[in-house]
């Protein structure tokens, strides 16, 4: 990949993820190549990986949207998410240093006062979370792991969420991290993996309630 393809990707990206772009807006090369900075050639190149992400889609007459997730793919990230995350977290347990651990607590303090403003600031908190679960993959020194993960953590879905959350769903992540760090606190791996993945079920449920109800026996 050139470095004008790697731009591209990094911009087009980073919009993508920002919120400003709405599930299944159209978008053009021009107009990606503006948001880029760079020409079309590359855009091009970085908008391949990018539907190879699934956060870019074609149609059958080739136009180009940005990616809406449906119920199904959302309950089937969550599940992948939700694999990976609890064994990252049971190997984590076992190799996490104090020094991670006490970088944990830290993280958790910013995540905390991110949404004890007046008005919780979201941003702020995805970036406070994303850096904890970095933490936690990072220890568990596994870079397949890390790769998978890379694509599903992302995902769109996970600011659709947040955005969504009440400030009784904020402080239950807060309260989900502090009992992550007392697990890697006691090298529990068991307890690890309980608690990671009760967490991303209660995520998992938060982002189904803004799509709407699972279907019924007789719908599915």
């Amino acid at each position: 990949m050139s470095r004008a393809s790697d731009q591209a990707y990094a911009a087009i990206r980073a919009y993508l993820l920002s919120g400003e772009a709405r599930p299944n807006d159209q978008l053009t090369e021009d107009r990606l190549a503006q948001i880029a900075g760079v020409s079309r050639t590359p855009v091009r190149e970085a908008v391949r990986r990018l539907e190879d992400e699934r956060l870019l889609v074609r149609s059958e007459s080739k136009r180009l949207f940005v990616a809406d997730w449906s119920r199904d793919d959302i309950e089937e990230m969550f599940a992948l998410r939700q694999m990976f995350e609890c064994h990252a977290a049971e190997r984590a347990a076992r190799r996490l240093s104090p020094e991670q651990v006490a970088q944990l607590e830290s993280i958790n303090r910013s995540l905390r006062g991110a949404i004890e403003r007046a008005q919780p600031d979201v941003p702020l908190f995805l970036e406070a979370n994303r850096n904890f679960h970095d933490v936690i993959i990072d220890a568990a020194h596994s870079p397949r792991l890390a790769q998978l993960l890379a694509k599903l953590v992302e995902a769109p879905v996970v600011l659709r969420t947040a955005r969504n959350y009440s400030m009784e769903d904020l402080r239950q992540s807060a309260r989900d991290h502090d009992e992550l760090i007392a697990a890697f606190a006691a090298r529990d791996p068991d307890w690890a993996r309980a608690v990671m993945s009760s967490h991303l079920r209660r995520a998992f449920h938060t982002f189904a309630r803004t799509v709407g109800a699972a279907p019924s026996a007789s719908e599915s």
